[in-house]
């Protein structure tokens, strides 16, 4: 559920901010790839390889986020927007409370709304082996148990 709430959240933060295109020295981009760099630059500071899988992420989800706005209308961009805001809130929300059963630890500190993504990318790494010296940090939950 993590993985789906964090994914449409993301997307949902930045297809707005994709409508406004910018040029960066020179180079054509937009607001939201300018307002991605300095949470990447976080992230990468946190763990250089999870950084760099995030980045890989922001690079596809940047680009979906680019095709999408340039073949939909405002309109059905803030629509898009609305319902992916929804159901990647109401995936937090069914994650944490079914599957966790415990509060989403924003609620109690917002700055780890920054760490979500870096979580469920640690989260794949262990999974793939990658990273098992991750998997005493977090709390990996038992076979079967989806967040």
């Amino acid at each position: 559920m993590h993985v789906f709430g964090i994914v449409f959240l993301f997307l949902a933060a930045i297809l707005p901010l994709s409508l406004w295109p910018i040029t960066v020295f020179g180079i054509q981009t937009s607001v939201a790839t300018i307002a991605v760099v300095p949470v990447l630059v976080y992230w990468f500071l946190l763990d250089f390889a999870l950084g760099a899988g995030i980045l890989a992420a922001a690079v596809v989800l940047l680009s979906a986020a680019a095709v999408i706005v340039g073949h939909m209308t405002t309109a059905g961009m803030w629509s898009l927007t609305a319902i992916l805001i929804v159901i990647g809130v109401a995936s937090q929300i069914i994650g944490h409370r079914v599957f966790e059963r415990r509060q989403p630890a924003l609620v109690d500190n917002p700055t780890h709304l920054l760490l979500g993504p870096m979580f469920v990318m640690a989260k794949l790494f262990i999974a793939l082996g990658f990273r098992r010296d991750l998997a005493t940090i977090i709390q990996v939950h038992p076979q079967g148990a989806a967040s």
